[in-house]
This record gives C-alpha cells, sequence and structure tokens, in this order.
C-alpha cells in the first residue's frame, strides 16, 4: 500500500488529537513521533496527573510556550484555537471541537469506554490503544461509531491492530488460514555456552534446552521439555490474553484451547507447531488464535512483539521456491508462516490517525462480532468481600488465570475478566470456578451494558 499516495492530496492538512493517559509510556512513544510529522498536532492531553504529562511532552520535544495546563472548556478552546496544546485532568475538558481523533490510552476499562463513547457520539474517530477497553466494549464501541459514521479502530503499532492488518492482506490474497497469533511481549534467550535462559532480567541454569533446540520428530514431546526446562521463567501474561480477545472479535477466529497453546518456539518452526495434530503439530482445530514464547541464541534476532498467520499451502513449486528464499515453511511443504517480527507502538500509530481521519479507513473490522470472551477463573479460594485489584504492567487481575471462552450460551453469565476487575466478590468462588456476574458485588454497571450491547447513556444501570 502506498500511504503516501493515498494521502497526497490531505497533504498540508493538519490533524489534530486528543490523548488520554497521555503520561503513560505509550502516550510517550506517540507524542515523540508526533514531533516529526508536520501534519498531525496534538491538541488535548489528558491525564490525572496533568503536570506529569506536560512535563513528558517537554522531555520528548514539545515547546514549553506551547504546553498549557487548562481548567475550563473556554481556555482549552482558546488554547486550542491558537494552535497549542491544552493540558487537562477531566474527562469533561476533552470537548470534540478541540479535536479531529480521539486517542484513548488509559488502560483503564470503565473511563476508557466513556471517554471513547463520548467522542464516538459527537461524531469523533477514536483509535482504540487500550486492549482492556476494546476487549469489553469493542464492540458496542463500532456500533456507536456506525451510526454517528465515524471509524472506532484498534490503534497500530500495538500488536493487535497489527495482526488485523495483516490477516486482512492475508485474506485478500485468498490464502486458507489455519492460526494467527503473536509472541509473548519477552523473549527466552538461551546462551549455549552458559547453559542459561534469560527473560529480561532474571535468568536461571537451563542446559538441558542445549537438547532441544532442535524440532523434533515428535513435537509435542519437544515442546513439553522446553517448557519443563524454562518452568521457572513467566512464559505469559493477562496482556496476552486480552490482546488474543481483541483480536478474535475483530476477526472471527476462535480458540483451541482456553489458555492457548503457549509454546516455546523458535521463529522457524511456527508452520510445523501451528498445525493440525493430523500433519504432527499441536491444533486439534484451525482457525485459532495462539501466542508463542520466543526461543533465540544471543546473536538471533527477536520477534520484538511481533505477529504471525500460518496458512495451508497450495502449489508444491511456489512454496518451495519461497522456502529457498527464506520464507519460513514447514518441513512437510503443506503450511508456511507469514510473519512481521514487530511492533513498535506510538511510532507506528500515526498512520492510523492520518488514515481515520483523512479517508476514513479503520486498523480493524467496522463490524466486529464476539467470538471470544475473556474470563477469569480463580487460582485459589477467594472469600466473599474479596477485591479483585487490577494492577502491574500487565493488568493482571489479583488472584485470577485469564482464560478465553468460546461466546455462546453457556458463557453469558460469566463476567468479562475487566468487567470483575475492580469489583468486590459478592460470595465465595472456589480455586478453579470463573468468576461469574454474579459473583460480583459493585462492578461498572455501564460497562458491563456496553458489554452486553445495550446502548447505554451516562448514569444508566442493569
Amino acid at each position: 500500500m502506498n500511504i503516501e499516495y493515498l494521502l497526497a492530496a490531505h497533504r498540508g492538512t493538519r490533524v489534530q488529537y486528543a490523548l488520554t493517559g497521555a503520561k503513560g509510556g505509550f502516550a510517550r512513544t506517540l507524542l515523540a513521533q508526533t514531533t516529526q510529522i508536520e501534519d498531525l498536532h496534538a491538541s488535548v492531553l489528558c491525564d490525572l496527573d496533568p503536570e506529569g504529562a506536560r512535563a513528558l511532552a517537554l522531555e520528548v520535544g514539545f515547546a514549553a510556550e506551547s504546553l498549557v495546563v487548562c481548567g475550563t472548556p473556554g481556555e482549552v478552546l482558546e488554547v486550542v484555537a491558537a494552535g497549542k496544546t491544552a493540558v487537562v485532568a477531566s474527562r469533561e475538558l476533552l470537548l470534540p471541537e478541540a479535536f479531529d481523533i480521539l486517542v484513548e490510552a488509559t488502560g483503564d476499562p470503565g473511563f476508557g469506554y466513556r471517554v471513547a463513547a463520548d467522542a464516538l457520539r459527537a461524531s469523533r474517530p477514536v483509535a482504540m490503544v487500550s486492549k482492556e477497553v476494546d476487549s469489553v466494549a469493542g464492540i458496542e464501541l463500532a456500533s456507536i461509531a456506525r451510526e454517528n459514521d465515524v471509524v472506532y479502530t484498534p490503534a497500530s503499532g500495538d500488536q493487535p491492530a497489527n495482526l488485523i492488518a495483516l490477516v486482512s492482506w492475508v485474506r485478500t490474497l485468498g490464502l486458507d488460514i489455519v492460526a494467527i497469533g503473536k509472541s509473548s511481549e519477552y523473549d527466552l534467550v538461551f546462551d549455549p555456552s552458559a547453559g542459561t535462559v534469560t527473560h529480561l532480567d532474571k535468568q536461571i541454569h537451563a542446559p538441558q534446552l542445549g537438547e532441544h533446540l532442535t524440532l523434533g520428530d515428535d513435537i509435542p514431546a519437544t515442546l513439553r521439555a522446553r517448557a519443563e526446562a524454562v518452568a521457572a521463567l513467566p512464559t505469559g501474561a493477562t496482556a496476552d490474553y486480552c490482546e488474543m480477545a481483541v483480536v478474535a472479535n475483530h476477526t472471527g477466529f476462535v480458540v483451541d484451547d482456553e489458555l492457548m497453546h503457549y509454546p516455546v518456539a523458535r521463529i522457524s518452526e511456527l508452520a510445523d507447531i501451528y498445525a493440525p495434530k493430523s500433519s504432527g503439530g499441536v491444533l486439534e482445530r484451525t482457525g485459532v488464535v495462539e501466542v508463542f514464547s520466543v526461543l533465540r541464541t544471543p546473536d538471533e534476532a527477536s520477534f520484538g512483539g511481533g505477529v504471525f498467520v500460518v496458512v495451508r499451502t497450495y502449489d508444491a513449486q511456489t512454496w518451495e521456491v519461497l522456502r529457498g528464499k527464506g520464507h519460513v515453511v514447514s518441513r512437510s511443504g503443506e503450511y508456511a508462516c507469514i510473519y512481521l517480527p514487530y511492533h513498535f507502538m506510538g511510532v507506528e500509530t500515526p498512520m492510523t490517525l492520518l488514515l481515520a481521519v483523512h479517508l476514513g479507513a479503520p486498523y480493524g473490522s467496522p463490524e466486529p462480532t464476539r467470538s471470544i470472551l475473556m474470563a477469569g477463573r480463580a487460582k485459589a479460594d477467594l472469600a466473599a468481600g474479596t477485591l479483585l485489584e487490577m494492577g502491574g504492567h500487565h493488568h493482571d487481575v489479583t488472584g485470577v488465570q485469564a482464560v478465553l471462552l468460546e461466546a455462546g450460551s453457556e458463557s453469558a453469565r460469566v463476567a468479562p475478566l475487566y468487567v470483575a476487575s475492580r469489583a468486590t466478590l459478592a460470595r465465595d468462588v472456589r480455586a478453579g470456578e470463573l468468576i461469574l456476574i454474579e459473583d460480583l458485588a459493585d462492578h461498572d454497571a455501564e460497562l458491563l451494558a456496553a458489554w452486553a450491547g445495550d446502548d447505554v447513556r451516562e448514569g444508566s444501570h442493569v
């Protein structure tokens, strides 16, 4: 796609965006990139810590005189009219007159839903960074967007949007998809000479992994041996489940296992691993979302938070030619893996903003449908009165394991994980049980109504 060509008619027309969660890590990458793009302007920055958001913008190159902390609607409009950036602390000051598109990046399910719905109802498109919001309310927000003839879309630069775009590309080419997915956030780096495996700042001694660097004839056996070797290291996160729920609902894919397979795998092996069991792989069925933990040596390139699509091949000679060019084709020649080994966070997001505003083009499906529910199972017995706290880098819910369930009547009573988060249990939940809506004493009723598909208004209850 020649994006420069598509946007040529709009050159010189500046897109103004409002950004929530403007003090966060994603915000930094987007704000830094904004300084490099003449036709993009951050007109409103919203964060509970406005001075912190202003300080971050200064760090990445914004001029001090261009950043004004505002406390009233009049101040916001005056600052934006002058071509400057209004820095605000409240949802009420996110005035639609002050921006062309909203970027929601708080990671807060309730706030993110409300602020996105406000923007869409004011006929402003929304680029959703907060997967926590999309996993619960994405379908409802897309419906509101259609009613108001604007775009609601995942934001490029994060794995969900990048994978959805790759799936669209593959489908357009007519390829038969077996599985789609992403890597977990950080690689497992094995040093054969030292016999160590490093994951971020944690390292373990696992020389036995050297015996399993090559995928054997019995693929499941090799994967079990690898999993045992790195069992002391984290190989999954709630964020992975959340992102795959978003992707599933924008593509119609389902899940093979509620915990996904999470193989410890090398990139070159993906077409062999993500094949049906009848072909030696791990899948009970096809058309599924998956996550793998990257295994590599120190001198090999990272997958860097990349995404992949495994397809069936169709002409042996074509795919042997492609194998010869270094593409990932299974040993049998039946399957191939198409992948992008990266995501660049806010560095990429301007693509979404420019395409959404100028061309009305989303990265995700304009009509997502629910195929997956991200729910939670209690890891241990949880007593009535327990607060299901959400926190940490991956927005884990304390005491709860994220799972992916196929949507349908059997899951109707199950609470979406990010509706359960920050709620108090109304009754005891035993280890291994799913958390149900009726188990929650004080959940966010408006967010639950959005999950249920109601066209809710501020202050409504279910």
